[in-house]
């Protein structure tokens, strides 16, 4: 066990737990609870805002699948990953003051919450709290794989063992902290993973011998490995134009980005969120993948990619820098657990138990219900973990496109467009979720029954043209929401039309 490498880690551990405990005196005083829990009592100013969206997005698929994925494939899939760089002003721009403003009048706590007064529609809080629990699950696996891996990369312990390290430091914070904590946490998470990458890159591309013999390097073994296309080709135009609606435009989706743009200050806090958000975001995500590609040269065969952060790492650098260093993808991997768990605990107390079960429950039932729920997730995703797939990114980046396939268009018509109504958006989400759950699935579940020309077809009637699967459901579901809400319009009274 290299313990040069563990004690910096430990110690950045030691200090998310004094934010924790720090975060549940505001937990434990508060008397509007779930406004505290849940959102942090919408007090985030700007740099806090930035970082816990950048923090909160940047997660073990970008830290630990999205490099591992680059090393596979080369600089093309750094040219893909840059689509991120939009995702924080986005989100900001297109939801915005009005998103704030609204939320804030209609009381909501989670993006549920705004659906829920927005449609009048049990059957869209229903629909919507389904398809945040069920697609969140699969992303927070990814995070719980992550971190195991990491722990596993630096401590030599078996992946079991590192999995429930990993699972109990999470839990125990999350759990007293609440929103504030995540929030918090993500600041300090986001300033690590902002220095850390940094450091990283420059030791890879010395180890490697600077940058011109690095790509010498790559383009002896694969010329493909130096172009926009992949090492196998793969990486065709409309695929990479297509990750600009999976990780770019489509983010404004995604509840655990979205429920940030309820929680600011003021427009000023707002404004310098845009501005530090997107420059953070395209530093990180620039350099991590160029770290995966550039440590192809340097370690040669590791056969499961999410293991290439850390051992460039421990490759590079003396033990003791590379235990700091790697405290950012750790910061980024525990940042996006922590929201994703008070994400789903949030949609499973305040929006089906406090809506459908049991409305008049006291402060104090809600309080402890919180804290066992988020509890309890957490050891249900502990148990999904414990079978991991080789490349944690595919699992994370299904999760994205299913939440928004179901959420893009009640979230954004619905805040600009008073004649969508409650029958479109069901119709939206119904439409969104079948059409990316069969494009993704029913390949994979064919492939063993038809043949390959079969498999082609089929592939090529969901995502057309090479694309990625989430861009046929989006654009169906535009068309179900517009269309549905046509046709039903005069089913909603005008007293039932949002007055914004």
């Amino acid at each position: 066990m290299n313990w040069v490498a563990i004690i910096p880690l430990i110690i950045f551990l030691a200090i998310i737990f004094w934010v924790g405990l720090y975060a549940s005196r505001y937990v434990q005083s508060s008397k509007t609870f779930m406004q505290e829990y849940f959102l942090g009592e919408r007090s985030l100013g700007g740099f806090v805002l930035a970082m816990t969206m950048t923090a909160t997005y940047g997660s073990a698929s970008s830290f630990i699948g999205g490099p591992g994925t680059a090393y596979t494939q080369g600089l093309g899939w750094v040219l893909l990953a840059m689509s991120q760089v939009v995702t924080g002003y986005f989100v900001l721009m297109v939801l915005g003051k009005k998103f704030a403003i609204v939320t804030r009048r209609y009381k909501a706590i989670t993006m549920v919450d705004y659906l829920k007064e927005r449609y009048k529609s049990p059957v869209v809080v229903i629909l919507s709290s389904i398809s945040i629990i069920v697609f969140l699950f699969s992303a927070m696996a990814a995070q719980w794989i992550g971190g195991a891996r990491l722990v596993e990369s630096l401590t030599g312990l078996s992946y079991i063992t590192a999995l429930f390290i990993f699972a109990a430091s999470v839990l125990i914070y999350v759990t007293i902290g609440g929103f504030r904590a995540v929030a918090l946490t993500d600041a300090v998470q986001g300033t690590v993973m902002f220095i850390g990458t940094l450091i990283l890159l420059i030791a890879t591309i010395i180890a490697g011998g600077g940058i011109p013999n690095i790509i010498a390097d790559l383009k002896a073994e694969n010329p493909n490995l130096i172009t926009p296309f992949g090492a196998e080709g793969t990486l065709s135009p409309a695929y990479v134009s297509s990750f600009w609606i999976l990780v770019g435009v489509g983010v404004i989706a995604l509840p655990q980005i979205a429920v940030r743009a309820m929680s600011y200050k003021n427009a000023k806090s707002m404004h310098r969120a845009l501005i530090i958000g997107t420059i953070v975001v395209g530093f990180i995500m620039l350099n991590m993948h160029l770290i995966g590609v550039f440590a192809r040269p340097i370690l040669p065969g590791i056969d499961v990619g999410d293991k290439v952060m850390p051992l460039i790492a421990l490759e590079t650098m003396p033990a003791w820098l590379a235990g700091i260093v790697l405290a950012a993808p750790m910061a980024a991997i525990m940042s996006t657990v922590d929201s994703l768990l008070i994400l789903v605990s949030s949609t499973v107390v305040k929006d089906v138990y406090i809506n459908y079960i049991k409305p008049d429950a006291t402060h104090q039932t809600v309080k402890r219900l919180s804290l066992a729920v988020t509890a309890i997730l957490g050891v249900i995703v502990l148990i999904m973990a414990l079978d991991p797939p080789d490349l944690i990114i595919w699992l994370n980046l299904f999760a994205f496109g299913g939440l928004e396939a179901a959420f893009i268009w009640p979230v954004v018509l619905g805040l600009y467009w008073k004649e969508g109504n409650k029958y479109g958006a069901i119709a939206s989400i119904i439409t969104g979720v079948s059409l990316y759950t069969l494009s993704d699935l029913l390949p994979k579940a064919l492939t063993n029954v038809l043949s390959a020309s079969s498999l082609d077809s089929i592939s090529s009637l969901f995502q057309p043209f090479g694309m990625h699967a989430v861009v046929v459901p989006v654009i169906a579901s535009f068309f179900a929401y517009i269309i549905v809400s046509l046709l039903t319009r005069r089913l909603i009274p005008e007293q039932l039309k949002p007055k914004y």
